[in-house]
């Protein structure tokens, strides 16, 4: 049945969601789903955002892979859903156009670092670090101690750095100005309804809107053309239990924690 994963799809449209924190685990997925829309030649893409974004680097290959497939001609569009800031955001400007619920909260474009202080905690309870490092910011955003100045510093060149990277692909993903850009990059959230006025995204509608809008594009039937959706998180197994959206919910919200600590990340977090 091989043949049949790899048949021609020149007149069907492909649909991958992104949901969640992006990550490493999000970037293998998705990848794996834009090569299999890539081999078998989708001439359409209808890629679903329901993200408040991630780490850096995963946003990243992702924007770049969506690039890569739109040079081959497949048409992207993107349809931004509940929530699509920062991480969601970068991804979703490397599409040709941008569809997003009135409602939808975008924006937050910026970078984000953080790390815990516990020196005061673990000196009431008597814990100490014993440190031996090769560089004087080897250990940097260690838990057992306050940032010095100089560190600080260096983390802000960081962000600063990555800051600019956002900017720019913001400026060309959205035909903008970078000045332009930085007049509302400062992590403030946005409807889709402001996003729109703004030139982030390019017309409100639901992802209904964004399918009409990618059969358009890529000059397919809109009423037959229906998308298939690639790439599908496996199913966990903790799922049929009573209380599980509960359980699972909470397993998400750990395993992001233990993912994205201690990383520069473009994430929405209020």
């Amino acid at each position: 049945m091989g043949w049949l994963w790899r048949r021609k799809s020149k007149r069907r449209m492909a649909r991958i969601v992104i949901e969640g924190a992006i990550s490493g685990s999000t970037r293998r997925r998705v990848l794996k789903a834009l090569r299999e829309v890539q081999e078998r030649e989708f001439p359409a893409l209808l890629l679903r955002i329901d993200s408040p974004g991630g780490t850096v680097g995963d946003s990243q290959e992702i924007h770049a892979a969506l690039l890569r497939l739109r040079e081959k001609g497949c048409k992207v569009v993107a349809s931004f859903g509940n929530i699509s800031a920062s991480g969601g955001v970068y991804v979703g400007v490397a599409a040709d156009s941008i569809v997003s619920n009135p409602g939808t909260i975008t924006g937050s474009i910026g970078v984000i670092l953080r790390g815990n202080n516990l020196s005061e905690l673990l000196a009431k309870v008597g814990v100490r670090f014993e440190t031996v490092k090769s560089g004087a910011y080897k250990d940097i955003l260690s838990p057992d101690r306050a940032l010095s100045p100089e560190e600080r510093e260096l983390l802000q060149s960081l962000i600063d750095s990555s800051y600019d990277q956002f900017v720019g692909v913001v400026a060309e993903g959205r035909g903008l100005d970078r000045e332009t850009v930085r007049t509302f990059a400062d992590g403030r959230v946005f409807s889709g309804a402001q996003a729109k006025d703004l030139g982030l995204v390019d017309e409100l509608g639901d992802e209904e809107q964004a399918r009409l809008v990618a059969a358009r594009l890529a000059d397919l039937d809109e009423e037959r053309c229906r998308p298939l959706t690639l790439g599908k998180p496996r199913k966990r197994l903790l799922q049929n239990l009573p209380g599980s959206s509960l359980l699972l919910r909470l397993n998400q919200l750990l395993t992001t924690e233990l993912e994205l600590s201690g990383q520069p990340l473009w994430m929405y977090r209020p």
